[in-house]
């Protein structure tokens, strides 16, 4: 069945081969479905005939969200550990182990239900595709379960086993660098199609974390990397040596980190999430789209630091605070994610990608900052079909 979305008040395509500007955009437009694919895209008076037709009432539309970073499988929460770092104390990564207690001592029926519970947040926020990562189980068997778990849900199923040292290992990093190289990996794998590890301060080194990430591409997973969040590191420089998807957190870049980014595969997925939940320093996104680096925006959702399930308010902080304009946030969160996940099907509305894409309940885009905290996410369409519709509709 084809099905034709017309009155579309500002169309963004990320292809500036159909419209204007980075994201391609048209003004009253429309786009044809078929097959689950973008068949047509052009002035919504010359859409040819469709089976069924959705009146856009000259809304926006954009590609669905692309959530390239996100923990999802976890227990428990930490909102007292975010009352004391509103009171004033500092984030580190040693909080991650509370979690890992509770997550230990969940049963599977709970980790999943969390998981569709925010699974189905992200639906509502417009997000079509998102990637989920282990990393709060941190032994072999609650590190496979979780991969296991997120693996009913997405394909883009990512193990960080080297999240943190686990208390069962402490002064014995090294040991249990080899346990993750090892037999957790040789657990894990069947369930994962990349490999990550925390390369900073408080976490894993280097070297450490060049041998986890060597291990997880020789067992056929593809890197990324969590880099220089909470300092300057080595992590950034790492991920363009291996030729990570993508370097994630970049709080704290050099300049040489930059051309690095720069003349690299290698994108910078930026966390607004993070700095907003933890009072830490922005990165400047200026300095890396000047650079010419490829940059995405994801959630960070995980009961730490970043426990939103929101791309909206991502790009409503990335414009504020990070130095993007509306198109690159916008750009960032859509096809910036699909290219920190290697995908070339979604985060674009051209002929032929996959129809995942999200009709807004606001003229453009640009509303997604300019009205921050504001519910504007009206249907949901993944494969062209709908995962999502707001109960109110467009009035």
């Amino acid at each position: 069945m084809s099905v034709a979305i017309t009155n579309i008040g500002s169309l963004v395509t990320n292809d500036p081969n159909i419209g204007s500007g980075i994201l391609g955009e048209l003004e009253n437009a429309g786009v044809v479905i078929e097959d689950g694919k973008i068949a047509w895209v052009g002035n919504s008076g010359s859409a040819p005939a469709a089976d069924q037709v959705i009146d856009a009432k000259g809304m926006g539309v954009i590609p669905g969200f692309v959530d390239s970073h996100a923990h999802l499988v976890f227990a428990g929460d930490r909102s007292k550990e975010f009352e004391a770092r509103m009171n004033g104390e500092k984030y580190s990564a040693g909080g991650i182990k509370s979690t890992v207690a509770k997550t230990r001592a969940a049963s599977d029926a709970e980790l999943e239900a969390n998981l569709i519970t925010l699974q189905n947040e992200m639906i509502r926020s417009g997000i079509t595709t998102f990637e989920s990562k282990s990393g709060y189980g941190l032994s072999v068997a609650d590190e496979a379960r979780s991969l296991a778990i997120a693996a009913k849900h997405t394909s883009e199923t990512t193990f960080l086993g080297a999240h943190v040292v686990p208390e069962d290992f402490a002064s014995r990093a090294d040991d249990y660098v080899a346990l993750v190289t090892g037999e957790m990996l040789d657990a894990c794998a069947p369930h994962a199609k990349w490999v990550d590890v925390f390369c900073d301060v408080g976490a894993f080194d280097v070297d450490q974390s060049r041998a986890v990430l060597q291990a997880g591409i020789a067992k056929g997973l593809k890197p990324r990397i969590h880099a220089n969040q909470l300092a300057t590191g080595g992590g950034v420089q790492l991920a363009v040596e291996l030729d990570c998807a993508s370097a994630d957190h970049c709080t704290h870049l050099s300049t040489s980190d930059i051309e690095a980014l720069a003349g690299s595969n290698t994108v910078a997925t930026l966390l607004p999430g993070a700095e907003f939940s933890t009072r830490a320093t922005y990165p400047d996104a200026k300095k890396l789209f000047a650079a010419g680096a490829t940059v995405a925006l994801a959630t960070d959702c995980n009961p730490g630091s970043s426990y939103t399930t929101s791309m909206s308010f991502c790009i409503s902080v990335a414009i504020r605070d990070m130095g993007f304009s509306p198109e690159q946030a916008l750009w960032s969160a859509t096809l910036g994610g699909a290219k920190a996940l290697r995908r070339n099907d979604i985060g674009a509305l051209s002929v032929g990608m996959s129809a995942d894409l999200v009709v807004l309940s606001a003229p453009s885009f640009r509303h997604l900052g300019y009205r921050p905290g504001v519910d504007q996410i009206f249907h949901v369409i993944k494969s062209g079909k709908t995962i999502y519709k707001h109960q109110d509709g467009i009035k």
